[in-house]
Formats: structure tokens, C-alpha cells, sequence
């Protein structure tokens, strides 16, 4: 495998953020969904599927008419890759707006995303990819502290079974994530994992979804907010996170993406009117410090001279 350049090092590291800005919206996008329509987390987590997969397959179409290059050859070891990002991108889903609305977003986000890095870091070790730099394992604990700061916080003293039963499913949400990330960081370029992905992901879905009853809207906000989730936090922004990973690390993207709870808070903030206690505007800073330090560390690393 060849090392890659700091500029593409960078600009995946760019695409990893802005997918992590736009899944922040997901859980909020969810919500008013429900809100608007009597849809479930499976029939939610469907149609993001099922639209994100349209979308991409039509932007394959007329990416593939501009291009003439190949696409590369299907192997066996990659074909294992993309049926695991399937598996994990339909699990994630499925189990986070179960989260969700059986917790809350707060405690789903929390669970679901503070524990993907460390599942992402001891998957790596355990499939031989190295253990993490110290840069990365102090980004690690700085951003799983603000996360706890910025959402934690807001969980308060939730307490019950419907909390506990959130925080398990949503413990299947980060293990579906962390495939996602592990499986998908070694799909070689030019093969449309994403599309593959999503495809795959719908197809898993729909006859759980047929069997226990699979319902749809007419409600023109929830159609719009649906159309929105399966193209913005969905097609687009997966797209930009697999082409990322293709030169950031795994554990270091799992990191970037703690950017999601963040940008959640801001769009609650903004639009909902909620505000930030002293305590998560701390968490929040020290989650973008996390990200900004690593940032600053991969700017530092020093470019790979011809053949290593």
C-alpha cells in the first residue's frame, strides 16, 4: 500500500470532517420525522437507506459517462469488505434511531459515538494495523472527555429501562459503525463502496422491514425531511467519508466524526431554541481541540520520500 501524500492526507481529512458536520444533523432530521409522520426507527432508518442508494446510483450513472477508466476488478477480499459495510451501515442505522427513540438523542449519540473509537482502535490493532501514535490515543481521551462534557451533561439523571435499553442498542450502533469504518478504509479506489453500501444496506433492511410492516407518509415535511436525510447526512456525506478514509486512518477518522454531536448541539441550539451550559461549551471546545491537534499533527508529519 502506498503512503499517501500529505495534500491528499489533508484533503481527506477535510472530507472526514464534513461528513461528520452533516451527520450531525441525522438524529434532529429523525426526530421531526417522527414527529411529523407515525414512521418507526426501521421504517426511518429504510428510507434513508433506500433514497441515499437512488441517489447514488444516479450519480454513479453520470460519473461513469464522463470517465472512461475502469472499474477495478472485484475480488474476493473486497467483496467480503463491501458485504461488511452493508451488514454495518444497516445495523448502524437501524439500531441508532431505535436509540433514539427509545433514549433520547443525547444518550444515543453518547453511547453509539463515544464508544466507535475505541471499538475502531482495538480493531485495528487486533487485524494487525498498528497500534495508535500517542497524538492520536491523547486526541482519543480529550475527545471522549468533551463528549461526555457536551452530552453527558444534557443526559442529566435520566434513569429507568428505557435509558438502559437505548444505551444497549446503541452499543450495537457503535459496533456497526466501527465496521463500517474498518471494513470499508480498505476498498480500493474506484470501486463505489458508498453506492454498494447503501444498495446493500436497503436490501437487508426491506424484508425485516416487509415483515414487521413497513409504513410510509404523505406528510409533505416529513417527505422533505426524508428526501434530506438520504441525501445530505446519507449519500453525500458517506461519500466524502469513504473517499477520506482512503488516506486517514481509521481511528483517526473515528475521532474527526465526534464532530457530529457537536454540530448536533449547534443545530439545537440554533433552532430549537436549548442552551449550552457552562460545562458542554467546555466539552465542545475540547472536542474541536482534539480534532484541531490532530490536524496539527498530520500537517507535522513529514513527507514520504520516493519508494517508501
Amino acid at each position: 500500500m502506498t503512503t499517501p501524500s500529505p495534500a491528499a492526507s489533508r484533503r481527506g481529512f477535510a472530507l472526514v470532517v464534513l461528513a461528520a458536520l452533516c451527520w450531525g444533523t441525522s438524529g434532529f432530521s429523525g426526530s421531526v420525522v417522527a414527529r411529523y409522520s407515525d414512521l418507526g426507527p426501521l421504517d426511518i432508518a429504510w428510507h434513508r437507506m433506500a433514497i441515499g442508494a437512488v441517489v447514488l446510483l444516479a450519480g454513479f450513472a453520470l460519473s461513469r459517462r464522463r470517465r472512461s477508466d475502469a472499474v477495478p476488478p472485484l475480488t474476493r477480499g473486497t467483496a467480503a469488505r463491501l458485504g461488511l459495510v452493508a451488514a454495518g451501515l444497516a445495523a448502524y442505522q437501524l439500531a441508532y434511531f431505535a436509540a433514539v427513540a427509545t433514549a433520547g438523542v443525547s444518550i444515543a449519540t453518547l453511547v453509539a459515538l463515544g464508544l466507535a473509537p475505541l471499538l475502531i482502535a482495538l480493531g485495528a490493532t487486533a487485524l494487525g494495523h498498528g497500534r495508535p501514535d500517542r497524538a492520536t490515543v491523547v486526541a482519543l481521551v480529550a475527545a471522549l472527555v468533551g463528549l461526555v462534557l457536551l452530552v453527558g451533561v444534557s443526559a442529566g439523571a435520566d434513569t429507568g429501562t428505557a435509558v438502559v435499553l437505548g444505551a444497549l442498542t446503541a452499543v450495537g450502533s457503535a459496533l456497526g459503525y466501527a465496521v463500517v469504518t474498518l471494513a470499508g478504509g480498505g476498498v480500493p479506489a474506484g470501486i463505489p463502496v458508498t453506492l454498494v453500501g447503501f444498495a446493500g444496506g436497503a436490501l437487508l433492511l426491506t424484508p425485516v422491514a416487509l415483515a414487521v410492516g413497513l409504513r410510509f407518509t404523505a406528510d409533505p415535511v416529513a417527505l422533505g425531511v426524508l428526501l434530506y436525510l438520504g441525501v445530505v447526512p446519507s449519500a453525500l456525506a458517506y461519500a466524502m467519508f469513504f473517499t477520506g478514509l482512503r488516506t486517514v486512518p481509521g481511528a483517526v477518522a473515528s475521532i474527526v466524526t465526534l464532530l457530529e454531536p457537536l454540530s448536533a448541539t449547534v443545530l439545537a441550539t440554533a433552532f430549537l431554541g436549548e442552551r449550552l451550559s457552562p460545562g458542554a461549551l467546555a466539552g465542545g471546545v475540547l472536542v474541536l481541540a482534539a480534532v484541531a491537534g490532530l490536524y496539527a499533527h498530520r500537517l507535522r508529519q513529514p513527507v514520504p520520500t520516493a519508494g517508501a
